[in-house]
């Protein structure tokens, strides 16, 4: 299946959302034995990435659902309709692109397509900080700002709104380096648009990454 059947097919099985001014984006992988932390794989295992992966996501749906908005939930590969993330919560897409800020930026266009000038925020799946307080903060920061980010302590950025499309924050951007974060806050600054930047959190990459960040999903209620 190309592309752009994929995206019109994703379109078709789920109904355009209820006009809600925010839109939560969400990417994940799907869970599948070595194909999710492969950087994490090589050290732990492919079964025990993959239970670390399921914890990672669990933790995200619950602090998504944690807010009041409107959920897309962006697969990898297929839609997964028998899986935890409820159709009545998630409206449910699959990616399209080959980099990663091709998908993301498909992504936000199809969802600013439904819903244009509203508050659109994305986030990955593998950040055990993140709770509904930091999320409500991004898109509350986007009342004052043109955009938001959410800096990673490895360089990258686990959050990225806005409320108008800017195709420079995804294009020729080196994507899994320390410079992310930077260069597109660079960008940001160069269209003379406003940032508002979130606090600093840790994504889960590697074996020493869970150690240290383990203990935040560690019963944690919202």
């Amino acid at each position: 299946m190309g592309k752009i059947s994929s995206w019109l097919l994703s379109e078709n099985l789920y109904p355009k959302p209820s006009n809600v001014s925010d839109h939560l984006i969400i990417f994940i992988k799907n869970p599948l034995p070595g194909r999710a932390k492969t950087r994490l794989a090589k050290t732990v295992g492919n079964e025990e990435a993959l239970r670390i992966y399921k914890r990672l996501l669990r933790h995200t749906r619950q602090v998504s659902e944690g807010i009041n908005v409107t959920r897309h939930l962006f697969y990898s590969d297929f839609i997964d309709d028998s899986d935890e993330w409820a159709e009545n919560h998630f409206h449910k897409y699959i990616q399209t692109g080959d980099s990663l800020g091709e998908r993301m930026s498909n992504a936000f266009r199809q969802i600013d397509g439904m819903f244009p000038l509203s508050r659109k925020i994305i986030i990955g799946s593998d950040c055990p900080g993140l709770t509904p307080d930091i999320l409500s903060g991004a898109f509350d920061g986007l009342n004052t700002c043109d955009f938001v980010l959410g800096p990673s302590e490895d360089g990258g950025y686990y959050l990225l709104g806005m409320k108008s499309i800017l195709s420079d924050v995804f294009e020729d951007i080196p994507w899994s380096t320390e410079q992310v974060a930077t260069i597109t806050s660079r960008r940001i600054a160069a269209s003379h648009s406003s940032l508002e930047q979130m606090p600093v959190l840790s994504d889960v990459d590697t074996e020493e990454d869970w150690k240290k960040l383990a203990y935040l999903l560690d019963d944690r209620k919202f």
